[in-house]
């Protein structure tokens, strides 16, 4: 072999290991990279269950499936509440409660931002539930959302916003308090009483409306009067009525009660005849 041909076999030599280095690199790269966010997840899982035996596993049972209490659910099953349900009961702070009988109200969460998270993982875990969706307000169209509010939601919540009543005793809740996840998670859930609106019922464009809508009724623009508490129609009709009432009956007593006035002959001389303001002389 001549040096010339030695030469140029070390350099393919050394270009097909150089090939096979790289093709190593980033087969190992890509390997890392698709199994951290595997880890990444079930780690936060295995957060989540530690968290749910601590807080939730006396009502909701060790793996979700909910504990009954002879005819009675101490804890309804979590197998379908999804991330959804999960996260809208814990960042609310519905969530856990110290009676199973007692009616869920919003209060300060019970646990972090983090191990909401972790909780909501684990739930989401358990079945086929509805993930959490992610909604971006920009290019929200208000009266769309208005649309989408009062055909699905002012029933229960009012035309305002401000909750009412509902039967057994039950009470959709107000929404001045809501942040823009819980709204959506309470669309997906349909936590309570509350139905479940699914993407074919509200699509993810009309969800973004309503998040918005929603957002817009704590401090909506009150054109054309006073907003009274923005209770509702009926209410601010009632105070109307009863201001009116009242300014209407002021105005019939002082016309009443008004100071005579004496009439007087063309000569000046009084005749000893008083009569009222408005009232024509005879």
């Amino acid at each position: 072999m001549t040096p010339a041909e030695r030469q140029r076999r070390q350099r393919r030599q050394r270009r097909t290991a150089l090939a096979v280095g790289l093709a190593a690199t980033v087969v190992l790269a890509a390997s890392l990279v698709g199994r951290a966010p595997a880890d990444a997840q079930g780690d936060l899982v295995a957060k989540g269950r530690q968290l749910y035996l601590q807080g939730c596993v006396s009502c909701h049972g060790r793996d979700g499936e909910g504990v009954g209490r002879g005819s009675e659910t101490r804890g309804p099953s979590l197998t379908m509440a999804g991330e959804a349900g999960a996260y809208y009961q814990l960042s609310t702070g519905r969530m856990p409660l110290n009676d199973p009988d007692q009616e869920p109200h919003r209060s300060e969460p019970a646990y972090d931002a983090a191990a909401i998270r972790a909780l909501t993982a684990y739930v989401a875990s358990l079945g086929e539930g509805p993930d959490l969706p992610v909604v971006a307000l920009s290019g929200a169209d208000l009266a769309e959302g208005g649309a989408t509010f009062r055909s699905n939601c002012q029933a229960c919540h009012s035309a305002t916003g401000a909750g009412g009543a509902l039967s057994y005793g039950r009470a959709a809740p107000s929404l001045g308090a809501a942040e823009r996840e819980d709204i959506a998670a309470a669309v997906r859930a349909g936590p309570g009483q509350m139905p479940v609106f699914s993407p074919k019922t509200i699509d993810r464009r009309e969800l973004r409306d309503l998040v918005a809508y929603v957002r817009y009724l704590r401090s909506p623009r009150d054109r054309g009067g006073l907003p009274i508490g923005r209770v509702g129609p009926v209410p601010e009709g009632f105070v109307a009525w009863s201001v009116g009432i009242v300014l209407l009956l002021a105005c019939v007593y002082w016309i009443g009660t008004r100071s005579p006035i004496r009439r007087r002959r063309p000569g000046g001389h009084d005749d000893g005849v008083a009569t009222t303001a408005g009232v024509s002389e005879q």
